[in-house]
């Protein structure tokens, strides 16, 4: 095994929270559907039709077309999210620091094709290897580390709104059901129907916002945050590595970052 071999490697697969929180709000609500007898009558199409689409409409009025299919992207990312563990990298990152120490930044050129995967720190890596100036590499990782949270911060922002814009679809939907009920008191068979539509918009603007949106936004940020942690820790790494510091010098500013429970004791 070297030195860099599984640096920041993500465990992949998908989000066993994220999964089991939806699958089990869903189930409980459906099972009260079942057990109160009559769950045809909370399918119809056109409440559906009414939240589902106009939520979606209405967002993307507030944003661009690039940023709705982002959001979507980051919303499958969330459930197939790739968990780090910032201890392990904290700890691999001040192994190679100690090659780069004693050996030279060149005899990092073995330690690349290990942490190809880590696309972030093998570029700033890359560029320090080549002889890139650590402050050039710094301020590049930097930049590209706030491009990335602007991303994220974006994606959020998109679930949040449609979050806000799915309840109010809902009411103008049980607007829409209560005026055809109304317009046709003199029909009686159009008074079930009409009401459903009433009535099922509002009860799935409410599900759509509170048990999909909101959450899958608070996991997006709860993610990005972890993934901002990481990427810090590369950044804090590559310039130490760029200027030959001490690796000793290198634990203390990771620990600065990371959280009580999650701090590193290399050395000693």
């Amino acid at each position: 095994m070297s030195d860099g071999e599984g640096i920041g490697r993500p465990k992949s697969g998908v989000d066993t929270a994220t999964v089991v929180g939806l699958v089990v709000a869903f189930a409980l609500v459906g099972a009260a559907i079942i057990l109160g007898g009559s769950p045809d009558s909370f399918f119809n199409p056109p409440s559906v039709l009414i939240v589902l689409g106009g939520t979606i409409g209405v967002t993307m009025v507030c944003f661009s077309l690039g940023e709705m299919l982002r959001s979507g992207q980051l919303i499958v990312k969330t459930v197939f999210y790739k968990s780090h563990d910032a201890s392990a990298i904290a700890i691999q990152t001040i192994r190679i620091a100690e090659i780069a120490r004693k050996q030279g930044v060149l005899q990092l050129q073995g330690v690349l094709d290990s942490i190809r995967r880590e696309e972030f720190f093998y570029k700033g890596l890359s560029m320090v290897v080549d002889g890139t100036p650590a402050d050039e590499v710094e301020n590049m990782m930097v930049g590209e580390l706030e491009a990335m949270a602007g991303r994220h911060n974006k994606g959020a922002n998109v679930l949040r709104k449609a979050a806000e814009f799915a309840p109010a679809m809902g009411l103008i939907g049980t607007l829409i059901g209560l005026v055809q009920m109304l317009g046709n008191l003199d029909d009686p068979s159009t008074i079930g129907p009409s009401m459903a539509v009433a009535l099922l918009t509002t009860f799935y603007g409410a599900v759509l916002s509170n048990m999909v949106l909101i959450p899958l936004a608070a996991k997006l940020e709860r993610n990005s945050d972890e993934e901002l942690l990481v990427n810090q820790l590369y950044i804090l790494a590559t310039a130490s590595i760029g200027r030959q510091e001490n690796p000793r010098r290198l634990e203390m500013m990771l620990n600065s970052i990371l959280p009580p429970n999650r701090r590193v004791q290399y050395f000693d």
